[in-house]
């Protein structure tokens, strides 16, 4: 809300060289008013922003020589220079453009010289050799292409030389670009070259007009030769997978435009073009220029994303206006969308998928331009029933809820383009009621409220024919879609349509009526079902309505808010609300809020003055409800203008809310209490300028502008003794003891009053300064609450301090001081893991404040550096912060000396891990990359290496024992096993055997007294007395203490050697001063994580050590060395040969889900950059992919087994992303035959992976039930991006049906079933399913039916609810009566009840869906359900004691409760005699 200063606009300055330097000094006259003085002048500034106003002097100086007539040798020379200088910049330089924009405007006289000698500078620039200089050259051509007269035509006198260059340039590049294979960030930057090649190259023949075809076809012109030459390279960049899609995207551009410039006769260019895209190019019909270049093209084997980008090129460089290319081009445009289609079904890639639907839209845009003035044939193929148009829809309905909002997007656009390809096919026709147009409405209105796509389909059929229309069909809609409003995923969709909607009906109303009586009606439609949720919906419900929907309709239509205030008001007697409900009073109170917020309410007083009274803000203030509180806040804390003055009245109840809501325990509530609280202070700083202004000029505040009639110096010692009075309150609620809530408030707050009151600069005044207020008391206050168990109340505290100025410390004398450091440094070694955490924070401080014991000094050597007065805090920090970590490593290094002697005294009395921590939060908070003390930090690093090595080599064999828990030593490694039992025989109890179960009594030795140990630590204010014990002092030691400091520590270790990996700059050579990292040091990190993360069998271990090991493969990867950056690929490599050999003696863990091999892998392929290829991720997938699979060696089942876990780490992994979907499918094969193994192990591995597999597919779980609508898709969304599941699990599901139920009565369960039906249980039928799509769910219902066979009871209940979705609801009535038809009557004297029930079950979910469909006829609904009961009249003997089961009795009798609803529910209100003639059936 505050006011920012602009940023000033950074300009590199222009340079000359030193000839063209001298030729100015010598041109330059005495007096200096010539052209020749003034670039003198301006190139020798060192300010850009300064040159530019010598630039734009430069014209006006010409203009003036113009007149005189004379070109002199001088005004040549200075053109030469300026042409020079703009050929030198950098292509994003502001000067670049000034200095064309000035030379634009260049009087005619001085334009050919001028020309000369652009040209001639430029020629220069073409003739250059070197390699890592064209991108420079390609820039400037680049840019004399852009809006500069001067340059194109210089590009135009040179277009031979230029197309040359760009041939030359673009074969070496790539030349280049291959040899440095594996070399990323050299790549990144060649192929960002050759894309500019590429784009440059293109530009030249769009914009140059000199492309003559009389020229073009003289085969031995140098500017043909050089065209074909460019031609070839891009056909051979559109078919490299190996180069950047962007790259061959923007080949497929050139290979089109240059087909499209040299072809001849331009007619045939569209049947050339489509045989190229339907792979039927006759080789002896065209040009032999033509096959040279383009033979890759003219196969049946063009790769998938040639043949992609070539339509891209043929939709947006082919001219598609006004049908100018006639039948042929109508023929190429729908092979064009043919061809999409056949690679729809074909692609996967996500990024390859995203190309297809914008080139998809592209196309629907063409179309609409081909359209406009077409042939009657063409409108046939492309209006709303013909097969093209539904296969677009098709499209749209599997794609709108794609994971990628871009590609959602592009079907929104794809929908609307649809819309208006058939308005122009109809022509005169009204599109409202047109039958597509109808049934379109309809079946949209059909579909679940669930589905996201729904909403912006039908947001665009609302903008071609009026939401009237949809009104007639539902009336309720405003209703619906409120009441979906309480999910957050659908808020933004639904809150968008219903803006839509409004919108659209206020301008039809009002187009009807010439009065304002069209605003009932208008109300009535869209107001009243907000003011009935806004009283009794429920609580998400009312903060998404209110967030989302209110701003929208009051900005829409802000007469609204009388009509809902005079309302509210009415009915907020009756219903103040309660604990749980905000009743209308909540409502009113959020409804000002908004309009506040928003500007509809010019102030405070217009809110409690005019539309409610003061009573009523009080109310609110005080409300149970916690959201009527915050709404009542909002209205006093927000405000459209950031100047608007606050009255006393208002402080008075914020001061009054502050002290009664401090502790509350909702974080959210918190949460927006700070915010609300910071957005009124921001208004007191802002409004305080103004009246620091209003004072200075001795002027008193506008009634008619402001609240207040004071003088401007009241207010502002108002403004001063409110924000003392909240200090004051806040510091009250920090006593000892307070809880969490309490103090996460008040010291938020209180950090928000530091930010937007900081300490004045430069004069400027500011009405309230925090420190002011801070004294001794209050200091101990915010240091006492680093005690504090929770971290954020910590990392509060130490925010709150540092933005304190440093003066503060002033009032702690050295005594307090030094007990402080003595403090941390005792909290560090404590045995409790958050005391390690406060230690780290108190350092900190210590360090920042520079408040550090004047006897640490003698850890640094160096005790000055020479250094700028502005670099004098930085030096302070960094020195303070290596004389700490020095202190604290050599504590460290003695502990774990005592460590290799005994671990249980190490784990109860020093567990080293808080030093670590320590250590790792003082490094964090230092700027690494400008070290002044660099020569002490090389060896202190080296130091750090080799400490952390020695800890984790004390502690690593609990870590990596078979059984860390328990200490248990089962490894057959004979080190690691004499490393443990040297461990036991220190601390398993002697005489029994419940060392697990009572904690260890262990005797301190004399060496290691502990007698000082609480001695040391000092109260801040008072001098504690000593706890210890001469003689010694007794420690409890368990198992679980001693696993806690062994794991901890090497979770510490990893965090460490992760940040400084992350944070110290790299040498870039040996023996480099410029960096603390060497190469060597790196390679031993990186082997140090491979032996934990490969070995460590403890969980917290190897994930702590997963997240250091991530920060290390992230610099890997950035790295400009070579070899650093391919060990990730190496290391990948080794790990996957250790996983596939099943040797014994392999130290990889096979049991713990595989341990830390999945998050070693996972480090690796997360850090891949994500713009590449991702090659590391394709090989690793195809491995695992190849090793998930079913084996018939029983004996090799442990690679099997690494390769499911590790797969469902992938699958987990969101920042692999949509990379991994097109390995969804293997993995859910794997997943399912893996369930049929008959090892253990290999079926718990593949149920793991396949829950994982569910939630990737259909999302995170958003609700309490299973099959939750929210988490499924239709099938035509899941086979279309899954095709390869369709045979697969329709081939494992009739496997399954044949082995339900066997004639010999033989119990058969198969493996798979639950599975297959859990998949298969989610989806829903499609729009288009039954009509177009060649994914037919029907093949799969009469399997399903016989999974209702299952002597299973939870199978038969699982193949009733996956039923469900796979029929029509036309189909279910049918499908019910079948059901009932098979099952027996009484007479029969062979019948299985498993049958029976599991027809039965089908039967009740069939029911149950047809009865919750909506906008069914009435009186059809009535007659199928009359048909329905009929049948099943004939089998009520199933519900009758003839029935043995009572199971079946049961749901039977369920089926008839449910068919009486049903009947009840379509007779609507009649008097259906139905209810009692069912009842009827069944005797009591």
């Amino acid at each position: 809300m505050g006011v920012k200063k602009k940023k000033e606009m950074q300009v590199m300055a222009l340079t000359i060289c030193h000839q063209d330097f001298q030729t100015l000094r010598a041109l330059a006259d005495i007096e200096g008013k010539n052209l020749a003085s003034l670039l003198l002048h301006c190139v020798q500034l060192t300010d850009g922003v300064s040159q530019i106003h010598y630039v734009k002097q430069i014209v006006p100086l010409l203009e003036k020589a113009d007149k005189n007539g004379t070109c002199d040798s001088t005004i040549r020379s200075c053109l030469d220079i300026l042409a020079g200088i703009y050929l030198c910049l950098s292509l994003k330089n502001p000067l670049k453009k000034v200095l064309a924009s000035s030379l634009n405007g260049l009087p005619e006289f001085f334009l050919s010289e001028a020309i000369q000698s652009f040209t001639s500078r430029l020629q220069e620039e073409l003739n250059t050799a070197d390699l890592y200089s064209y991108r420079k050259v390609i820039d400037n051509i680049s840019s004399c292409m852009e809006n500069f007269n001067l340059g194109r035509t210089s590009v135009t006198n040179l277009l031979k030389n230029v197309l040359h260059f760009l041939q030359k340039s673009l074969i070496e590049i790539s030349e280049e670009n291959r040899k440095f294979a594996g070399n990323r960030i050299v790549q990144t930057q060649l192929m960002n070259d050759l894309l500019v090649g590429t784009r440059v190259s293109v530009m030249v023949v769009q914009k140059v007009q000199c492309f003559q075809r009389i020229h073009l076809n003289i085969s031995s012109s140098p500017m043909w030769q050089n065209m074909c030459g460019l031609l070839g390279i891009f056909t051979k960049f559109l078919s490299d997978d190996d180069l950047l899609q962007t790259i061959q995207s923007t080949s497929g551009l050139a290979v089109v435009l240059f087909i499209k410039t040299m072809f001849h006769p331009p007619e045939k260019i569209p049947d050339l073009i489509s045989s190229m895209l339907l792979h039927s190019v006759d080789c002896t019909s065209v040009p032999e220029w033509f096959l040279n270049c383009c033979r890759r093209l003219c196969g049946v084997d063009v790769p998938q994303p040639a043949l992609l980008f070539l339509c891209q090129g043929t939709l947006t460089m082919l001219d598609w206006q006004n049908a100018r290319m006639g039948p042929s081009g109508e023929a190429l445009l729908l092979d064009t969308v043919h061809v999409l289609f056949t690679l729809s079904s074909q692609i996967k890639e996500s990024t390859l998928e995203m190309f297809l639907s914008r080139i998809l839209a592209s196309w629907t845009n063409s179309a609409i331009h081909v359209l406009e003035s077409s042939s009657p044939s063409l409108r046939d193929s492309l209006n709303g029933n013909s097969s093209i148009v539904k296969r677009l829809l098709e499209y749209v309905y599997t794609h709108w809820e794609h994971p990628l909002d871009a590609l959602r997007h592009q079907t929104k656009i794809i929908f609307r383009n649809i819309l208006q390809m058939h308005q122009l096919t109809i022509e005169n026709s009204d599109l409202a009621t047109d039958h597509f147009i109808v049934e379109l409405t309809e079946s949209l209105l059909r579909l679940e409220w669930h589905i996201k796509g729904k909403y912006t389909c039908l947001g665009c059929l609302v903008d071609y024919v009026g939401v009237e229309h949809i009104l007639a069909l539902a009336k309720t809609i405003p209703s619906q879609i409120l009441e979906v409003m309480g999910d957050q995923s659908l808020v933004p969709y639904a809150s968008d349509l219903l803006e839509t909607m409004f919108k659209n009906h206020k301008s039809h109303l009002k187009s009807q009526t010439v009065d304002s009586a069209w605003i009932d009606e208008w109300h009535e439609t869209w107001v009243s079902p907000l003011l009935l949720i806004l009283c009794e919906g429920n609580l998400d419900q009312k903060s998404y309505v209110i967030d989302y929907y209110l701003p929208k309709l009051l900005n829409c239509n802000p007469e609204s808010l009388s009509y809902m205030v005079k309302i509210l008001q009415t009915s907020a007697d009756a219903k103040t609300g309660s604990y749980n409900s905000r009743g209308a009073l909540g409502a009113l109170m959020a409804c000002l809020r908004t309009a506040r917020a928003h500007g509809h309410l010019q102030s405070a007083a217009d809110a409690w003055g005019n539309l409610v009274t003061s009573a009523r803000i009080k109310q609110g203030l005080i409300h149970q409800h916690c959201q009527v509180r915050l709404d009542t806040l909002g209205l006093l804390c927000e405000s459209n203008r950031s100047t608007e003055i606050i009255s006393p009245e208002e402080m008075q109840w914020i001061q009054f809310f502050i002290t009664y809501n401090l502790n509350n325990p909702s974080p959210g509530v918190r949460q927006q209490i700070c915010s609300l609280l910071k957005k009124l202070f921001c208004r007191i700083q802002e409004s305080s300028q103004v009246l620091y202004k209003l004072e200075q000029s001795k002027a008193k505040c506008e009634p008619e502008n402001e609240f207040t009639k004071q003088h401007p110096s009241v207010s502002l010692q108002q403004y001063k003794n409110f924000m003392s009075s909240i200090c004051n309150s806040l510091f009250e609620a920090l006593f000892p003891g307070s809880s969490y809530p309490t103090r996460f408030s008040a010291l938020t707050i209180l950090g928000s009053m530091a930010e937007v009151f900081p300490v004045p600069e430069g004069g400027v005044q500011t009405v309230y300064q925090l420190s002011h207020d801070i004294d001794i008391g209050r200091l101990e206050t915010l240091i006492e609450c680093f005690t504090s168990t929770f971290e954020e109340v910590k990392i509060l505290a130490f925010d709150l301090l540092m933005k304190l100025p440093k003066t503060i410390v002033q009032f702690l004398d050295s005594e307090k001081l030094q007990g402080l450091f003595q403090a941390a440094l005792e909290l560090s070694k404590s045995t409790k893991p958050y005391d390690c955490v406060t230690a780290s924070y108190l350092l900190n401080f210590l360090i920042w404040q520079n408040a550090l014991p004047s006897s640490l000094s003698a850890y640094l050597k160096t005790q000055q550096v020479a250094c700028e007065d502005g670099d004098k805090s930085a030096a302070m920090v960094e020195r303070n912060t290596l004389m700490v970590i020095e202190c604290l490593l050599e504590n460290l290094e003695e502990e774990i000396s005592q460590a290799e002697n005994s671990l249980l005294q190490a784990a109860a009395s020093f567990p080293m891990y808080g030093r670590v921590h320590c250590i790792t939060g003082a490094l964090q908070k230092l700027s690494l990359n400008s070290l002044q003390f660099a020569n002490e930090w090389r060896p202190m690093v080296e130091k750090l290496l080799l400490t952390s090595y020695r800890l984790s080599a004390v502690v690593s064999p609990v870590i990596q024992s078979s059984s860390p828990e328990g200490l248990i030593p089962m490894d057959t490694d004979s080190e690691s096993a004499s490393r443990l039992q040297t461990i036991l025989n220190e601390i398993q109890p002697r005489d029994t055997n419940d060392y697990f179960n009572q904690a260890k009594i262990l005797k301190e030795r004399d060496s290691f007294d502990l007698k000082d140990l609480n001695a040391s630590v000092r109260s801040i204010d008072t001098s504690a007395e000593s706890k210890g014990s001469k003689e010694g002092k007794t420690c409890d030691v368990t198992a679980q203490m001693v696993l806690v400091c062994c794991w901890r520590s090497m979770k510490e270790v990893a965090l460490l050697l992760g940040t400084l990996c992350q944070l110290l700059p790299m040498q870039s050579a040996p023996e480099s001063p410029d960096g603390l990292l060497t190469v060597e040091q790196v390679k031993e990190i990186g082997d140090y994580f491979k032996h934990h993360l490969l070995q460590s069998r403890h969980r917290g271990a190897f994930e702590l050590a997963y997240t250091g090991f991530v920060k290390l493969t992230e610099v890997l990867n950035r790295c400009p060395d070579v070899g650093l950056q391919k060990l990730p690929e190496q290391w990948l490599q080794n790990v996957l040969e250790e996983v596939k050999c099943s040797d014994p003696s392999s130290k990889l863990c096979a049991t713990r889900r595989s341990a830390g091999i999945p998050f070693y892998i996972q480090a690796l392929l997360a850090s891949e950059p994500k713009k590449g290829k991702m090659d590391l991720l394709k090989i690793t997938m195809k491995e695992l992919i190849s090793l998930a699979g079913p084996t018939d060696d029983s004996q090799s089942t442990v690679p099997q087994v690494h390769a499911l876990n590790i797969l469902r780490a992938l699958f987990r992994d969101t920042r692999l992303g949509e990379n991994i979907i097109p390995y969804v499918a293997d993995g859910a094969k794997a997943a399912i035959l893996g369930f049929t193994s008959p090892v253990w192990a290999v079926r718990n591995s593949s149920t793991l992976l396949f829950s994982t597999l569910i939630t990737r597919i259909f999302g995170v779980k958003r609700g309490k039930d299973e099959l939750s609508k929210k988490n499924r898709m239709t099938g035509s969304e899941f086979f279309s991006r899954f095709p390869e599941l369709y045979p697969f699990l329709l081939k494992q599901l009739e496997a399954v049906a044949n082995t339900v139920d066997s004639d010999t009565g033989e119990l058969n369960r198969h493996p798979s079933m639950f599975l297959l039906l859990l998949v298969l249980g989610r989806l829903y039928p499609s729009p288009m399913d039954g009509t177009y799509s060649a994914l037919s769910m029907a093949p799969f219902v009469p399997f399903i039916m016989r999974c209702g066979r299952s002597p299973v009871y939870r199978s038969r209940e699982m193949a009733a609810r996956a039923l469900v979705p796979f029929l029509l609801i036309d189909e279910i009535p049918n499908t019910v009566r079948t059901l009932l038809a098979e099952l027996p009557n009484c007479t029969d004297q062979r019948f299985r009840q498993n049958h029976i029930h599991g027809t039965l079950l089908q039967v009740f979910h069939l029911l149950q869906a047809f009865s919750d469909s909506k906008y069914r006829m009435n009186t059809y609904l009535q007659q199928e359900l009359a048909d329905i009961a009929v049948c099943t009249k004939a089998k009520l003997w199933l519900a009758k004691r003839q029935n043995p089961c009572l199971v079946t009795r049961a749901v039977y009798i369920d089926v008839l409760f449910l068919l009486t609803r049903c009947l009840d529910k379509a007779a609507k209100g009649s008097q259906p005699a139905a209810c009692p003639l069912l009842m009827s059936w069944v005797p009591l």
